[in-house]
């Protein structure tokens, strides 16, 4: 099980390292390692398990975070929908990449924070509103698919860290709060 323990913190090499593609067929340790991953993420959502094993609540991971440099991403984004309380996404993938995004530039209203992180750092950090992304699943099969606002923030996110990208690089360091008029602030 991946706890707290596993995830290296910012100032370690690999975090600023560009991870390398997975080669499909995937080999079982890559599949493995994207579903303890994912249950990592589901446990430190759930308040029991996360206190119980002193897991930070998160919504995606990184395999360079756990100081292993591929390019494989999990999601776990919880729906905001009471009738409906599926994750809004939730998946593993290997290799994602964007395709292309939208013009419009949005940011969260509270900022953003990181499993690698261990300080708060104030600031938008500007990325795009909408994108369309390819991945590969754990069989290899190839996707497309588009995401728009706090999902796509969080795959953006998640693929910043396999090019060696702390979210904290898109802050304004002069201005942390200052963004162009034209930006959305997504609550």
């Amino acid at each position: 099980m991946i706890t707290m323990d596993d995830i290296i913190r910012e100032g370690h090499p690999t975090l600023r390292a560009v991870a390398k593609e997975v080669s499909f067929p995937l080999s079982n340790e890559d599949k493995k390692l994207g579903e303890e991953m994912l249950t990592f993420l589901k446990n430190s959502q759930d308040p029991a398990v996360a206190e119980e094993y002193h897991l930070r609540g998160g919504v995606g991971l990184a395999a360079p975070q756990l100081d292993i440099s591929k390019k494989i991403i999990v999601l776990h984004v919880p729906s905001n929908d009471e009738e409906n309380p599926e994750p809004s996404l939730s998946m593993i993938m290997y290799n994602p990449k964007v395709l292309s995004h939208s013009v419009q530039e949005a940011c969260l209203a509270d900022g953003e924070g990181c499993l690698s992180v261990d300080r708060d750092v104030p600031g938008y950090v500007v990325r795009h509103s909408r994108i369309s992304i390819s991945y590969q699943d754990k069989e290899g099969q190839k996707h497309k698919i588009r995401l728009k606002n706090y999902e796509a923030m969080v795959v953006q996110h998640e693929i910043d860290h396999l090019n060696g990208i702390m979210f904290y690089d898109r802050i304004n360091e002069e201005a942390p709060f200052a963004i162009d008029k034209d930006v959305e602030i997504i609550q």
